[in-house]
């Protein structure tokens, strides 16, 4: 699990955020929900520029996300 104030990146598009896979945010809160007789985690976090603008915040499924490896580098894209 990631935890809250981690780094974590998309594995999925969110385009209703503008947001691709492999955009990198920070995990504001961690969410438990029960979908269909099944408990599933998520997450809300927040995507910012490089130059600290907030540009999104999204809540998804824990399996939308992974944590930041050890040897990966930020991208900036515009948007």
């Amino acid at each position: 699990m990631i935890a809250e104030h981690e780094r974590a990146v998309l594995t999925r598009d969110v385009p209703e955020k503008g947001l691709k896979a492999g955009d990198v945010g920070t995990v504001v809160s961690v969410h438990a929900a029960r979908v269909d007789d099944e408990d599933r985690a998520g997450y809300t976090l927040e995507f910012m520029s490089p130059a600290g603008e907030t540009v999104a915040v999204a809540t998804v499924f824990a399996d939308a996300v992974r944590p930041v490896g050890p040897r990966e580098v930020n991208h900036a894209r515009a948007i």
